[in-house]
């Protein structure tokens, strides 16, 4: 194993610096390509479950689109978080030849995962009284109240999705998740339709339809885990090394939860706050509508993240500090494309953008004002989400955490507020405070990158895996 790592070494010794970044620019497309495919599937399940439900009448609408907004704060967004750890912790096993610790990571992320899903449906449980507790009209609170109940069915198998993900994902195995995930989505449609209006289960009927369609996504995932011979060696099993991996697992997942969920809950901030403007139907629309565009972005520049944070994590666990550099300033190119496409159609377009979600003249007028700043989230959210996959791939995802913590909650948020309230602008205040906490993350990170040691991140991602240092020692 050493004699293949050292003429691995070698060989990117060998490669002239152009010739590395070409390489790391195929290794990279062909990961991030499919996980765009993979994660807009994913979202188009919650999307038709929603749109279904919109047929069921504002009351039900409105009671669901609640419970979403807040299921995604208090869960998904925390396992979601939690998961990512297995970037590091596999990717570097990977790439470090340690192929039997990525089965016992997984297995280990698994059970804590599920451990975590417990508290979370309590909370869900109790969703209906605490809506109402905080001053939510009664009956939108218990719509929402079941919505949350019948959600829960979809906590678990989301819990090993995710992981299954990440243990796919570190080893660039990303078509059975691409293949998964799209019949997934075929099996969620017709599903969806029949509980929701066939068999009259309403909004209930959606959320039992999520969680099947998870279920089916895990199942053919297991399937090609056990009996497909890419997996051979990386095996899913459990073992005595299981229970001591959870505290590695824990030690990562908590910054990485951390660090996502401060930076998603500043949206769910950004959208309460523009309620509480002088005429708040005008200003909470327009601002959803710009989230929405800016989350529905997000996918193609996360999947480039996903990319970079695998590359970059089993570079660093072979030992090869400037091939993982290489995979940085590669994702980082394909992030620049990407947002100069993304932005010049958005500016293009900005005249006639309102009309694809409103009639009203005032929201069409208002979005065309917003679209100059709303390109540039697009910009730092394609950068920084680049930035967090290396964080996450490097291992130092406590430092994104305070640099998240920092950036929305330090500066963005108090921006948003001044602008937004004392300052009278109103939706564009609160916007510009945004975009304000997103440059200060984008630029914190890049910092952080650029006077990263690599050397350094590349004997630390060894020495935890072959002699178990701390994995966040310096």
């Amino acid at each position: 194993m050493e004699e293949a790592l050292l003429s691995e070494k070698e060989e990117w010794k060998r490669l002239g610096r152009w010739d590395l970044l070409v390489e790391e620019l195929k290794k990279v497309s062909y990961i991030a390509l499919p996980m765009v495919m993979v994660t807009v599937s994913q979202h188009l399940t919650r999307v038709f479950s929603m749109m279904m439900v919109g047929h069921l009448g504002e009351l039900t609408l409105s009671g669901t689109a609640i419970a979403t907004s807040l299921t995604n704060v208090t869960g998904f967004s925390l396992l979601f978080g939690m998961a990512s750890a297995l970037e590091t912790l596999c990717g570097q096993a990977y790439g470090a030849g340690k192929q039997d610790k990525l089965g016992v990571y997984t297995f280990g992320a698994v059970i804590s995962l599920l451990m975590v899903c417990i508290p979370i449906s309590f909370l869900w449980i109790f969703m209906d009284k605490l809506l109402i507790l905080i001053g939510q009209d009664p009956l939108i609170s218990v719509v929402a109240g079941n919505y949350a109940v019948w959600l829960i069915s979809t906590l678990f198998p989301y819990a090993i999705l995710q992981a299954l993900m990440r243990y796919l994902q570190t080893q660039s195995l990303v078509m059975p998740m691409l293949i998964s995930s799209f019949l997934a989505l075929c099996f969620h449609v017709p599903v969806c339709w029949a509980l929701v209006f066939y068999l009259k289960l309403g909004n209930s009927g959606a959320a039992m339809a999520i969680g099947l369609s998870y279920w089916f996504n895990v199942i053919l995932l297991l399937l090609y885990v056990n009996y497909s011979t890419a997996c051979d060696k990386t095996r899913i099993s459990l073992s005595k090394d299981v229970y001591p991996s959870m505290r590695e697992f824990f030690i990562f997942a908590v910054p990485s939860a951390v660090m996502v969920c401060l930076e998603w809950w500043t949206c769910e901030i950004i959208t309460l706050l523009s309620g509480l403007l002088p005429n708040p139907q005008l200003e909470t629309s327009v601002l959803s509508v710009c989230l929405l565009i800016a989350s529905l972005h997000y996918y193609i520049p996360y999947s480039i993240s996903a990319a970079a944070s695998t590359r970059v994590s089993n570079e660093l666990g072979a030992g090869n500090p400037n091939a993982a550099q290489a995979a940085i300033w590669a994702a980082i190119v394909l992030a620049i494309g990407e947002f100069i496409i993304a932005t010049t159609t958005l500016l293009v377009c900005r005249n006639i953008l309102g009309y694809a979600f409103s009639n009203e003249e005032e929201v069409v007028n208002y979005l065309k004002e917003l679209s100059p700043l709303l390109s540039l989230l697009l910009i730092m959210d394609s950068i920084q989400a680049v930035l967090s996959g290396v964080a996450r791939g490097s291992g130092w995802q406590h430092l994104g955490a305070y640099v998240n913590l920092g950036a929305y909650y330090i500066v963005g948020m108090p921006v948003a507020v001044v602008l937004g309230f004392v300052c009278h602008l109103g939706g564009k205040g609160l916007w510009l405070g945004l975009n304000a906490g997103s440059t200060v993350q984008c630029f914190l990170l890049a910092a952080i990158t650029c006077f990263t040691n690599w050397e350094k991140q590349a004997f630390a991602a060894r020495g935890r895996i072959f002699q178990n240092h701390d994995p966040i020692e310096k």
